[in-house]
């Protein structure tokens, strides 16, 4: 379905490249994501386990319930977006979300609290999240796709880096309760309006071309412009990948696995890191700063990750970003001091901001723009089921030996193995070509 009309077209002579409107939303779109991520419910986990009786891995479960049903649907929602585009996708998402969170301020059991996160507040992320959204602005940038995708992803880092203290506040100041309702109400007003008045499915339909060219891009567009190598910036031809053709492929799968591994890891932390600083004998307010400087990394370094994977070769940048992680996350949990742990956690935040730069950029750059959400929707459905295993395992682990040290060792152990798979990452080939309507 072609999606024409509306404010695209009065900035088609516009010297404003329009893809830069479909950022903005993304950013915003993305800080609304980030009231359903495991950091978020992580600064709930206390409170939570305590009124409504259940242990932490129990509590656990919650987070692994989401990441399945949002590897579920993902291959849907990657084929809706192909086919209808974002708008309508990320509105009704919204909406849908911002219902959940509201359903949450009235639940009184924790089976009412994990039903109404797995259905309506899963669902309504799912169709507005950043699975959406990078396809589109992958769809709109070729040449700058690095710091497009970076900017957009800034939005997650910007809502996790507040999100601790302002959420603890919250619960001080309002309770639990009426701190999800509020969240409701900051997504309806986030993402609503922007994505139903500017998303658009792709520069094609407004006569544009990606970045805001004159005409469409080869396969190496700018390395002879600006003198580097071919590889350094190399695109995958405008060609359309089925999901069974995709699959036949090493890169698909070295993608997944690379990270697919980590993201075990991740997830776990994501939702434990905050009882972990308390466990090991710190203030509930310096584990929520911890969290915020996790965040203001992974708010602040995805930019440079998204010019720096525009201009080196993007196996070498996601080898040492998985590297920074390991070494952050191993200075955080063997010392003892205060600025120790800051500091690991510091160089941690770095390298996950990454993640989601590299990550979509080697899709979008290895499978191209025209079925990107199928082949994107199919690789999170197997990542996804991976990082489900994270938050139950630190959970449970805890629960049997009192203590996230072991859990957190083996997540630096999987972020070097991530590490050494990120170098067998090369672009597929595929036979025959279909060129770009």
């Amino acid at each position: 379905m072609e999606e024409k009309g509306g404010a695209g077209y009065g900035l088609r002579k516009s010297r404003f490249f329009y893809g830069w409107y479909i950022v903005a939303v993304g950013f915003l779109a993305n800080v609304a994501s980030a009231f359903s991520l495991a950091s978020t419910l992580s600064v709930f986990l206390k409170p939570l386990t305590q009124e409504m009786g259940v242990s932490r891995g129990v509590y656990s479960l919650l987070r692994s319930g989401e990441t399945l049903l949002h590897a579920g649907l993902a291959p849907v929602i990657g084929s809706l977006v192909d086919r209808y585009g974002p708008r309508w996708l990320m509105a009704i998402g919204a909406l849908v979300a911002g219902t959940g969170y509201l359903l949450l301020s009235q639940v009184h059991e924790f089976w009412q609290f994990a039903l109404v996160r797995w259905s309506v507040v899963t669902l309504g992320d799912s169709f507005m999240g950043y699975m959406v959204v990078n396809v589109t602005i992958s769809r709109w940038f070729i040449r700058q796709r690095g710091r497009a995708i970076a900017f957009s992803a800034m939005g997650i880092g910007f809502a996790k880096a507040g999100m601790p203290v302002i959420a603890a506040a919250l619960l001080v100041w309002l309770g639990w309760r009426l701190t999800w309702a509020t969240f409701g109400i900051i997504t309806f007003a986030l993402v609503i309006g922007p994505a139903f008045f500017f998303m658009r499915r792709r520069p094609e339909d407004l006569g544009l071309h990606p970045d805001g060219a004159p005409g469409s891009f080869p396969e190496t567009i700018g390395a002879e412009k600006n003198k580097r190598p071919a590889s350094a910036i190399r695109a995958a031809p405008e060609v359309a990948w089925s999901r069974r053709e995709a699959v036949r492929t090493p890169a698909f799968w070295f993608i997944v696995l690379t990270f697919g591994v980590s993201s075990i890891g991740v997830t776990g932390l994501n939702l434990h890191v905050f009882p972990y600083v308390i466990d090991i004998g710190h203030s509930p307010i310096v584990a929520a700063t911890v969290m915020s400087v996790i965040a203001l990394m992974q708010m602040s370094s995805p930019l440079v990750w998204g010019f720096v994977s525009e201009r080196v070769g993007l196996p070498k940048v996601t080898m040492l970003k998985f590297l920074i992680q390991a070494v952050g996350l191993s200075l955080a949990i063997t010392a003892g001091d205060l600025a120790f742990l800051y500091l690991g956690f510091f160089l941690y935040g770095i390298g996950l901001g990454g993640t989601m730069v590299l990550q979509d950029v080697l899709w979008a750059n290895y499978f191209g723009r025209l079925s990107l959400g199928a082949v994107r929707g199919l690789g999170l459905l197997l990542t996804n089921f991976l990082a489900a295993c994270g938050p139950p395992f630190f959970g449970f682990l805890f629960d049997m030996t009192r203590s996230y040290y072991v859990s957190f060792a083996l997540f630096a152990c999987a972020l070097l193995a991530s590490a050494l798979l990120s170098l067998c990452l090369r672009p597929p080939k595929k036979r025959s070509t279909k060129t770009i309507l």
